[in-house]
């Protein structure tokens, strides 16, 4: 993959944020990207959800544009063929907690509606499909969540005997927001992601990402696969942990992408995420996720996530939520689209740049060590001291 591929179209203007591991001290680096170079920021935040936390962000990062350590050629190089013997790319948080929420576009609540119907059985997703879509039809394309035309339309559905959990968050007042994966456990750029071998019915889900500082403000964004097990979600959404947390099941990268006057909410509002999935088996399927069609505004999202009614000291990374539903026949026609391993995914949007993973068996990855513990004690060793960090000053 050619570098101007992995960064944004506009890479020449762009803040752009992440982490490397870097081999020589064992551990990871914050770091800024500009004009190709790397520049280790360690030294001014130890931490992603530090560094997002000052009030003077975007002076900082250009503050230590200084002297180059690496060159991003080489770090994509290195995480694309998976050489843990070389500085690499990691996912572009650490501290923040990944949260997620889901059915935030109605082609995508409607797949979700499928998936329970049919209790996670693919074989009767065609079926269940063509009797919601003869029910439902774009009728419910244009409701506000919340309004009262939504609630209106449940009443209807509830007559019909059709109403749905996914309904309720899909046009209901509250949207769904869930914990898709714990603090460090993300893969980045090149990194395998997986699928769980009891899983027969899954699918890559490309998703816009916003990063959110402690206090709320939305400060960045990135791409994000929330890697989704349909079949599992189906069966109950009470599996919804099962069907969601698994080792490396979830994506993010390739950096955060600080939001500044050449980049700003209005401008992720109208992203446009394409997906491309290449299996060994010469199968393709492409799709897009049209952000500026979702449901809900980022500001909705937010608040649901955090506020009095629940805080994050270090922030969050948000997924927002998926219109690309994939229902290209892969193998038995009428079952749809499942993952099989090899599948390379990539994920790529104009302003954010290009995140590709491999699929692989989530049994087969190296297991996930690499805790907050272990990284506290990295940055001990290496002269910076978090509990000494605005972030965790004064928690007992």
């Amino acid at each position: 993959m050619r570098l101007h591929h992995v960064l944004p179209d506009d890479a020449d203007r762009a803040r752009l944020i992440g982490r490397v591991w870097d081999v020589e001290t064992g551990g990871p680096r914050v770091v800024a990207i500009r004009d190709g170079n790397v520049f280790d920021l360690t030294a001014i935040a130890g931490t992603v959800s530090e560094l997002l936390d000052s009030p003077t962000v975007l002076t900082d990062v250009d503050g230590g544009l200084k002297d180059p350590r690496w060159q991003v050629a080489d770090l994509v190089e290195a995480s694309l063929l998976r050489d843990p013997t070389r500085a690499h790319l990691l996912a572009p948080v650490d501290l923040q907690v990944i949260k997620a929420c889901e059915v935030t576009f109605v082609e995508s609540m409607i797949e979700r509606v499928i998936e329970e119907r049919a209790a996670g059985d693919p074989d009767r997703a065609a079926d269940v499909r063509a009797l919601i879509g003869q029910a439902i039809g774009g009728s419910i394309a244009a409701l506000r969540p919340g309004s009262p035309e939504a609630a209106a339309t449940k009443r209807i559905l509830l007559d019909d005997g059709l109403w749905s959990q996914y309904l309720e968050v899909g046009i209901g007042p509250d949207p769904e927001v869930f914990t898709k994966a714990p603090v460090l456990a993300s893969v980045g750029l090149g990194a395998q992601i997986g699928v769980p071998s009891f899983s027969s019915w899954n699918n890559p889900e490309p998703e816009l990402v916003l990063i959110v500082n402690s206090s709320g403000a939305v400060v960045g964004a990135t791409l994000g696969n929330d890697v989704n097990l349909r079949d599992v979600e189906g069966r109950s959404a009470l599996l919804l942990g099962k069907a969601k947390d698994n080792n490396a099941s979830s994506a993010l990268g390739p950096f955060v992408r600080l939001v500044d006057e050449h980049f700003t909410l209005e401008t992720v509002r109208a992203e446009e995420i394409r997906l491309r999935v290449e299996g060994t088996d010469g199968f393709t399927m492409a799709g897009t996720n049209n952000v500026a069609r979702i449901s809900r505004p980022f500001e909705e999202l937010v608040a649901a996530t955090m506020g009095d009614h629940h805080q994050y000291p270090d922030g969050i990374a948000l997924y927002t939520g998926t219109l690309f539903a994939p229902t290209t026949d892969r193998d038995v026609p009428g079952q749809g689209f499942t993952h099989k391993p090899g599948d390379l995914v990539t994920i790529a949007s104009t302003h954010l740049g290009t995140l590709v993973n491999e699929v692989a068996a989530t049994e087969s990855l190296p297991a996930w060590s690499f805790g907050i513990g272990q990284l506290f004690g990295y940055l001990r060793t290496h002269g910076v001291d978090p509990s000494q960090s605005p972030m965790t000053a004064g928690v007992g």
